[in-house]
């Protein structure tokens, strides 16, 4: 039998990433000394703020008969994707990627964390939008995925400035 999600429930955990992405960024922020890279990092939270209120919208506008109503396609390898993803074995969207800034970090490693987190997003997004019906809003999970890959470019290109690769 295939694994069934509630629709307000998985909307939510878009907001959990989304809230946890913000407040990595503006974390971050605080702790670089570089003013652009400062910025740089502001503005990846204020997406991210962006992303929270696109979904909380989301969740919002659902029609009442499709809050409490299961959602998932009956295919066994999508079913197995999003029980691995619920189990937190894709990753665990609950825990405060913030916390694991301690300040000792360099911009680098900063960059790195920011990456990682911004293509566990994509790959549950990815996985949403799989699972998510026509009807109310694959559009706007594909404008996410595509805002968290420009996300990925943003950090790719600060880390080549900083190796040198990049002017």
């Amino acid at each position: 039998m295939g694994v069934r999600f509630n629709v307000d429930e998985i909307l939510e955990m878009a907001e959990t990433i989304e809230a946890n992405g913000e407040r990595f960024y503006y974390r971050a922020a605080e702790l670089v000394s570089d003013p652009d890279a400062r910025s740089m990092l502001m503005g990846l939270a204020e997406a991210e703020v962006a992303h929270r209120k696109l979904f909380a919208g989301m969740r919002k506008d659902l029609p009442a008969r499709e809050k409490g109503g299961g959602m998932g396609p009956p295919d066994e390898e999508m079913s197995g994707y999003l029980k691995a993803w619920a189990d937190g074995q894709v990753f665990d969207a609950t825990r405060d990627a913030a916390a694991d800034l301690t300040g000792n970090e360099s911009l680098e490693d900063i960059l790195r964390m920011a990456m990682d987190r911004e293509k566990d997003s994509v790959v549950f997004y990815v996985g949403l939008k799989s699972a998510t019906p026509k009807s109310w809003g694959r559009e706007k999970i594909d404008a996410i995925i595509g805002e968290e890959m420009k996300h990925i470019a943003i950090l790719n290109t600060e880390m080549g400035k900083l190796q040198g690769r990049v002017n």
